[in-house]
């Protein structure tokens, strides 16, 4: 039997309340109009199309139906609430740089594509996929458009699970390739020292501290003398910052956690900070640690050149993020399993240990073969050993003894020692 009907007496407002019976058999209660009237046929035919719903005549209206017409900016505000509050890995807050890069995407994307209201992501895809292509066309990296992408991905994920969406408007949205272009080298020991022996004190502590721990710039930016752990022998490090969003500790070598105390204890990091950014900036930390330039690539750039290391070789380029790639290399040349290396990296598996940060050197890769060839053919072992040492001896007046030596040490089954390079313990 029909329901609908309306109250007698209007609202505060003016306007008639009336209701009707749902497609469950429920009375639902709405706002009118201030004509009783209308508000009556507005009741009836809500009640007529809930009944064709129950009926199965037409679809239940879903909970998009009902967020079409919000404003994408309110939904946005509510998603960016949500991740400062739990968004991160386990119900944890977004970092504050994560934060405003998905606030810029998402400025972004709603700006490029006009995107006013929820309903506008009807149809989304091919907006997007143009979208991309301009950017591509522009000569952005597709790392750079792959993290913008993935910045509205994200908010319509997020759309998705709470019902203001039906569906991810970019769930066919194809990846991207990115693979670096850029390959970063691995320092050697000698062009690690070289650095650290021209840069001003507060970057020499900062290039030894990256490079014997591996921890990137925005980490070490956090660290503050509170991090610091003398008893333990290392720095304690927060998942409110790390890359990996886990809390960790980092071992460092002993004559280097002290300087690092004292150090810090001048306060001359945090009087850089206030220096080269004000102190009412939030970019000051409370007791820093270290002083971590805003551009540390730039800076390194110019430390490099005044060094004589050539930034760029066949091997790949030299940059901030390069220290860490020559602690995980050098980790893996010394006595350091591959299970140590990927847990001093803080890496989830071993294969990114081992096939992105991994290095290897020409000259260590010449020694092993020669190795595996004298074990091949041991009768030419002391011929390959005389060889190889008879080449590393430079011209001049000393050759023709230092030669004859060589042979007389071959002949007398003395064994001439230096294939290859075998570097020492890296220590700072």
């Amino acid at each position: 039997s029909a329901m609908a009907g309306v109250r007698k007496k209007p609202l505060a407002g003016g306007q008639y309340q009336g209701y009707y019976l749902d497609a469950r058999g429920k009375r639902c209660f709405f706002s009118g109009v201030r004509s009783r009237a209308e508000t009556l046929r507005m009741a009836q035919r809500l009640e007529d199309d809930h009944r064709q719903i129950k009926l199965g005549y037409r679809p239940p209206p879903s909970s998009a139906d009902r967020h079409r017409d919000r404003e994408c900016q309110e939904a946005v505000a509510e998603y960016l609430a949500w991740g400062g509050a739990q968004g991160g890995r386990g119900g944890r807050p977004w970092a504050d740089t994560h934060r405003h890069n998905r606030e810029v995407q998402l400025r972004w994307w709603l700006e490029t594509l006009r995107l006013e209201t929820l309903g506008d992501f009807s149809g989304l895809l091919p907006r997007v996929e143009a979208a991309t292509r301009d950017l591509l066309a522009a000569g952005k990296s597709t790392k750079t458009i792959a993290n913008q992408v993935e910045g509205l991905r994200g908010f319509a994920i997020w759309c998705e699970k709470r019902g203001y969406l039906s569906t991810n408007p970019l769930k066919g949205l194809a990846p991207f390739d990115t693979t670096p272009q850029v390959r970063r080298r691995a320092m050697s020991e000698e062009e690690i020292r070289r650095l650290i022996e021209v840069a001003p004190p507060e970057r020499r502590l900062l290039y030894e501290v990256a490079c014997v721990s591996g921890l990137r710039a925005g980490e070490l930016r956090h660290l503050s003398m509170a991090d610091l752990d003398l008893e333990r022998g290392g720095l304690n490090l927060h998942a409110s910052w790390t890359k990996n969003r886990q809390p960790g500790f980092q071992p460092l070598p002993a004559d280097l956690l002290r300087r690092l105390h004292g150090f810090a204890a001048t306060g001359m990091a945090l009087a850089l900070y206030q220096e080269n950014h004000g102190s009412a900036s939030t970019a000051v930390p409370v007791d820093p640690l270290l002083y971590v330039p805003s551009q540390p690539d730039r800076c390194m750039k110019r430390d490099l050149e005044a060094a004589g290391i050539p930034r760029w070789t066949p091997d790949g380029k030299l940059d901030f993020h390069a220290c860490r790639t020559a602690f995980v290399s050098l980790l893996l040349e010394g006595e350091a399993t591959v299970k140590e290396v990927q847990h001093l990296a803080r890496h989830s598996t071993p294969q990114l240990t081992m096939n992105v940060y991994g290095r290897v050197r020409n000259d260590r890769l010449t020694a092993a073969v020669e190795r595996v060839g004298a074990r091949l053919a041991p009768g030419r072992a002391q011929q390959i050993e005389c060889a190889h040492g008879v080449h590393a001896i430079p011209a001049g007046p000393q050759r023709e003894s230092a030669t004859s030596c060589l042979a007389r040490d071959c002949a007398s089954n003395i064994v001439v020692a230096g294939v290859g390079f075998e570097p020492t313990t890296f220590g700072l």
